[in-house]
Formats: structure tokens, C-alpha cells, sequence
């Protein structure tokens, strides 16, 4: 476990393991619920796990300590992806959740500057993710890290 910001040391990062998977799961379906309060089911999101989850894919957790119990109140997890115009490999942000009440001091910015620095590390030479259209305050985030659009995906109810 290592410390997340060093002037905020209630904060660290704990890698995760498939023995998370349940806490990785209820972090995706919180993101889903927030942004798609309307759909009733996402049951599918356990497929998404089982499918994508694996050794080659990290998972890390940013703690902090309640009434001496760690609790899990982030999470970053990060898949590999195939660019699709050069062929080259690279790491995915397929989640980055953080809860509510810890929002709005830092640990989003420090988990997409983890997740820069492990690519780094691996040889990787860029990154990536996908954010919904109705999640402003990640688009936000993301462009003032220098995140640019590359494509859009686009969806029409039949």
C-alpha cells in the first residue's frame, strides 16, 4: 500500500485482486446508477466483470481510514486496448469512480495520473478511455489532463 498524496495521508492506494471483484462491481454500478438513474437493471455489468476482469487487467482502490476500518472509497481499473487507426497496444481506463462525498479534492486527478504513471512504467506510449456524452464534470477532468476526442460513439433506439 502506498500513499496517494503525500500532504493527505488518510488517503492510500491499495492494489485489488479478484477477491475485489464485488467491490470493483459495486463501483461500476454506481457510476451507472448516477448517470442512468432510469434503468432499473444492470445485472449485465456482472457479464462485463467476468469478461473483462483478469490478472492483465489492474484494479487499485484509494482507502481511508473510518473509525479505524479501511474502507474503499475509489476505484481505477484499466484494460488494454488496440488502437484502432496505428494497431499499437495501450492501456484503457475502463473505470475510474470515486464516492461522493470524497468528489472534488484531488483523487480522481491523482488516480488519472496513477494510471499515466503505470503505463509509463509498462513501455506504453499513450492511453485511453471512454466517457459518456451526460458525465461533464469527467469530461472536464479529462481535457484540462490533456485528454483530446478522437471518435464519437453513437447509439440509435430501434
Amino acid at each position: 500500500m502506498t500513499y496517494l498524496f503525500p500532504n493527505l495521508t488518510q488517503y492510500q492506494l491499495a492494489t485489488g485482486n479478484a477477491l475485489d471483484v464485488t467491490t470493483l462491481l459495486k463501483f461500476l454500478q454506481t457510476t451507472y446508477e448516477e448517470l442512468y438513474p432510469q434503468q432499473q437493471n444492470y445485472q449485465h455489468l456482472q457479464s462485463t466483470v467476468d469478461r473483462y476482469f483478469s490478472s492483465e487487467t489492474p484494479l487499485w482502490f484509494v482507502t481511508t481510514l473510518d473509525r479505524n476500518c479501511s474502507i474503499k472509497i475509489a476505484c481505477l481499473w484499466i484494460g488494454i486496448a488496440i488502437d484502432q487507426i496505428t494497431g499499437i497496444r495501450h492501456p484503457n481506463i475502463f473505470l475510474i469512480c470515486v464516492d461522493p462525498p470524497y468528489r472534488r479534492q484531488g483523487i480522481g486527478r491523482a488516480l488519472m495520473e496513477h494510471a499515466e504513471i503505470w503505463a509509463k512504467a509498462q513501455g506504453y506510449t499513450q492511453i485511453g478511455l471512454q466517457v459518456f456524452t451526460t458525465n461533464q464534470p469527467a469530461i472536464e477532468l479529462y481535457q484540462q489532463l490533456g485528454y483530446q476526442a478522437r471518435s464519437i460513439s453513437m447509439m440509435r433506439e430501434l
